[in-house]
């Protein structure tokens, strides 16, 4: 939506010589990696189990996987400071648990380690997937209400897709009534906000209209920045990886080159 350049370089691309797509890491990501492994992770538990759970010892084993280079740090005092920040989001959570203390419902992965997914559109071929951070269980109405962590310092923006892809996928995958969603900003708030659900075919409509822009693209070989040859904030980054701009930091969790700018 930003700029097909860009997703292009991020989704299809793969470099010539590891075969391997390209990602760019920093320290923002990084933090939101851990925190969200070791929070999602409590969904393996009974719930009798999680409060007991360190979730500190957690988080310091999932902030491994993110140290030095490969998470985008400049430093040692760089990376202290962000990771102290992640503690302190463990610990809000911990003081206030909230929603991962009660209840919870699971949605199956998809075939082949697929994310949960179904046939937006069997007849354009389009498969819609999605991994949701936390669905809690409301047992008084046997309904779901829709979790997301936010370790971002600014707000989601008004539009979008998140929800509405959340949306489509929990009204095809599972039975229950969706009847909530919220937004947790750990990084600030104790307690979750509660967001507005969005209409069902409104949000079928505007997903499957990007899909098909996006499959219109991958079909011609088509993906040009809006802002022309010079690119923009989006796919600039990425361009600087293929140009030989960027560091090379190693080889991510998800089988990705990681570079730093």
């Amino acid at each position: 939506m930003k700029c097909p350049r860009s997703y292009y370089l991020k989704n299809v691309y793969r470099d010539t010589k590891t075969g391997r797509k390209i990602s760019i890491s920093n320290p923002a990501l990084s933090l939101g990696q851990a925190v969200h492994a070791t929070l999602e992770g409590l969904k393996n538990f009974p719930v009798n189990e999680r409060l007991p759970h360190n979730l500190l010892l957690d988080f310091e084993e999932n902030w491994k996987k993110v140290s030095g280079k490969l998470g985008g740090f400049k430093n040692n005092e760089e990376e202290h400071e962000v990771k102290q920040r992640g503690y302190s989001m463990i610990e809000r959570v911990i003081k206030n648990p909230g929603p991962i203390s009660r209840k919870t419902v699971l949605i199956k992965l998809g075939h082949n380690g697929m994310p949960s997914n179904f046939y937006l559109s069997e007849e354009e071929n389009i498969i819609l997937c999605g991994l949701i951070d936390w669905l809690e269980y409301i047992e008084y109405d046997d309904s779901i209400v829709v979790l997301d962590f936010k370790t971002g310092k600014n707000d989601e923006k008004e539009d979008s897709l998140q929800l509405p892809i959340y949306l489509l996928l929990l009204n095809t995958l599972q039975k229950r009534k969706v009847s909530g969603a919220r937004y947790w900003y750990i990084d600030r708030d104790a307690n979750p906000v509660d967001m507005p659900l969005p209409n069902v075919e409104e949000s079928r409509e505007r997903v499957l209209k990007i899909a098909l822009e996006i499959k219109t693209a991958r079909q011609e070989k088509s993906f040009r920045c809006p802002r022309g040859v010079g690119g923009c904030f989006a796919c600039k980054p990425y361009e600087m990886i293929i140009n030989g701009k960027a560091e090379y930091a190693g080889v991510g969790d998800q089988a990705k080159d990681i570079y730093v700018l």
